[in-house]
């Protein structure tokens, strides 16, 4: 005997589950002791009226459900940057968090610490290179096997190497273009087929594929092309993508956030983009990264660089409304404004 459960929601079949488990424990067990007893109706109201049941009932009710308790979302480069402060928001938001990158240590000691806070959500690590397609499959697959499928696709996987023309090596190009470009249509590939047969059984349900673009996306960065023109073409292909899957239910944006300076991307000491504007001379007159930070933060009307928070309440709109789709959302403090 068994029980196939199917919902919208994880926590939903998860419970019904739990509950048929315990069901033919009690029914297995209860032989032991002459078959099973029911309550009276006595027994009921006592425990229905019992101080420790309406305790434990308060607690339950008043237990913060977050924007998107049992949903479940992948993130891509979750191990640290962007994508760390992403998993952790959401999954502060109840949400079940797929974190896939190619860090396996740091991606298992923030499953690990996730985890040990959880209450009903949580949090899987799985190695994923975006660059090859057998392991995005793989990623997909095992992310669908944990939690039974994917809600949110949020493909933030990316790498930033600067250079200019006669610097950058082809292989170099090739390399940035294949983890920001290919990679993104890779993992949009294999979660729209699986969002596509949840499509099928749950017909009304939405569900969202966001990629974490670039100002960079918006506008033309000087002596880092490689970047840019992966970001522009990501753009495009959210759009492309959009028309394709919105039948489906399936919302497709791009988030285009401003420069993260707190991030390693920016502050690593070794190969941040600070040391490397101040050595590819992409600043003029800078002498010292603290010359080339405060150039960019003066790029700024909002006066300072982008945060996770910014970036969070970007993707929250995105996978909270139900309308938009194949849009390119800014979040730059205004130092990029559409036309």
């Amino acid at each position: 005997m068994g029980l196939v459960a199917v919902d919208a929601h994880y926590n939903a079949v998860q419970t019904a589950l739990d509950v048929y488990e315990d069901l033919m424990k009690i029914s297995y067990y209860s032989e032991f002791f002459g078959g099973p007893r029911f309550l009276t109706p006595d027994q009921i109201s006592f425990i229905d009226h019992w101080e420790v049941e309406n305790y434990r009932r308060k607690v339950s009710i008043s237990d913060r459900q977050g924007r998107l308790s049992g949903k479940i979302a992948l993130v891509t480069g979750a191990a640290q940057g962007f994508g760390n402060g992403i998993a952790r928001s959401l999954f502060h938001e109840n949400t079940h968090v797929v974190i896939a990158d190619i860090n396996d240590e740091a991606g298992l000691q923030l499953a690990n610490e996730l985890n040990s806070k959880s209450g009903k959500n949580k949090a899987f690590f799985v190695h994923a290179d975006v660059s090859d397609p057998e392991s995005v499959k793989k990623m997909i697959n095992d992310a669908v096997l944990t939690f039974g499928g994917i809600d949110v696709l949020i493909s933030n996987a990316g790498i930033l190497q600067a250079g200019s023309l006669e610097e950058m090596e082809p292989e170099v190009f090739e390399r940035i273009t294949r983890i920001n470009y290919v990679g993104y249509y890779l993992c949009a590939k294999f979660a729209s087929r699986i969002m596509k047969i949840q499509h099928e059984s749950c017909p009304e349900h939405f569900m969202d594929i966001i990629q974490i673009n670039s100002k960079s996306g918006l506008r033309g960065s000087n002596k880092n092309f490689a970047y840019a023109g992966g970001k522009f073409g990501g753009i495009g292909l959210t759009e492309s993508f959009a028309l394709e899957l919105i039948p489906y239910r399936i919302k497709v944006n791009s988030i285009c956030p401003g420069n993260f300076f707190e991030g390693p991307l920016w502050s690593d000491p070794q190969k941040g983009l600070f040391v490397q504007y101040l050595k590819t001379g992409k600043v003029p007159g800078a002498r010292t990264i603290e010359d080339v930070k405060a150039f960019y933060e003066q790029q700024v009307p909002a006066g300072r660089g982008c945060r996770i928070e910014d970036v969070m309440k970007a993707i929250l709109y995105a996978i909270e409304q139900e309308y938009e789709t194949g849009q390119a959302i800014p979040v730059t403090g205004g130092q990029v404004m559409l036309k």
